[in-house]
C-alpha cells in the first residue's frame, strides 16, 4: 500500500524532497502559497495546492491528519514553519518533519512536537567538510551529534588484512557493518574477510573513534 506524503513548502528543499518521493511512486500533495511554485509541481506531484497551512481551516480542508507523513519546508518564515508544525500536532498528524533555519528554531521546533528537525545546509556542509579533510571518506552520514555511519575507501594499509586481523572493533570501539566490492554489498562480513584494493567499508561509530581510526589506519 503506497504511503501519502504532504510537502509543505517548495523551494529547493521541499521540491527536491517532492520529486524524490514522486519518482519513488508516492502519492505526494505540493503544497504553497505561491500559485507559481504549485503550478511548477502540478505535473510532478498526486496533487498541488494553492493554500496557507497557518490558517487551520486550509490544512483541515484538505484532509492533512489523513496524510502518513507531512514535510514542513517552509524556506525563511519561521513563524510561519512553527505555527503550521503546530496545527498539524494539534490536528493529530502522526509523523511530522521539519526543515529549522537555525538552533534557535530547532529549539522550539522540539519543544511543540516535531517528530524530525533537519538541518539541510548544515549536514550537508559537515558531510562536504569531513569528506575535504580525508581522502579515504566518501561520504559521511550524522546519526546523532556524536555518532555517524562513514563510507571508507580501504588504504594500503588494510588491504591483505582480514576484518579479525585488524580487531578494529576492540581497538577503535566501531564496527564495519557492510563492505562494497565493486557491486556486491557483504552485509555484516565474517571476521575471516580479507579486505581487497578498491573495497569501500561502511563503518558506524561514535566520532572521536572513527576519527581516531582514520589517522592511524587510513593516513598512510
Amino acid at each position: 500500500m503506497k504511503k501519502e506524503f504532504a510537502v509543505i513548502g517548495l523551494g529547493r528543499f521541499g521540491g527536491s524532497i517532492c520529486r524524490a518521493l514522486s519518482d519513488e511512486g508516492m502519492e505526494v500533495m505540493a503544497i504553497d502559497s505561491d500559485e507559481e511554485k504549485v503550478n511548477e509541481y502540478a505535473t510532478i506531484a498526486s496533487h498541488a495546492v494553492v493554500g496557507d497551512t497557518t490558517d487551520e481551516t486550509v490544512l483541515k480542508s484538505l484532509g492533512i491528519r489523513n496524510f502518513d507523513h507531512v514535510i514542513v519546508a517552509i524556506g525563511d518564515n519561521i513563524q510561519a514553519s512553527i505555527l503550521t508544525t503546530l496545527i498539524l500536532k494539534e490536528l493529530g498528524v502522526k509523523n511530522i518533519t521539519v526543515k529549522a533555519q537555525n538552533d534557535k528554531h530547532e529549539k522550539v521546533l522540539s519543544k511543540i512536537g516535531a517528530d524530525r528537525i533537519v538541518h539541510p545546509e548544515r549536514d550537508m556542509g559537515r558531510r562536504i567538510a569531513h569528506n575535504i579533510i580525508s581522502n579515504n571518506v566518501l561520504d559521511y552520514l550524522e546519526l546523532s551529534d556524536e555518532h555517524s555511519i562513514v563510507e571508507i575507501v580501504a588504504s594500503d594499509r588494510l588491504i591483505g588484512n582480514t576484518i579479525i586481523d585488524l580487531d578494529i572493533r576492540a581497538k577503535y570501539g566501531i564496527n564495519i557493518v557492510a563492505m562494497k566490492r565493486g557491486r556486491e554489498i557483504i552485509v555484516s562480513p565474517q571476521a575471516d574477510e580479507q579486505i581487497q584494493k578498491g573495497d569501500i567499508l561502511i563503518v558506524i561509530g561514535a566520532d572521536t573513534d572513527i576519527n581516531r581510526f582514520e589517522k592511524r589506519l587510513l593516513n598512510s
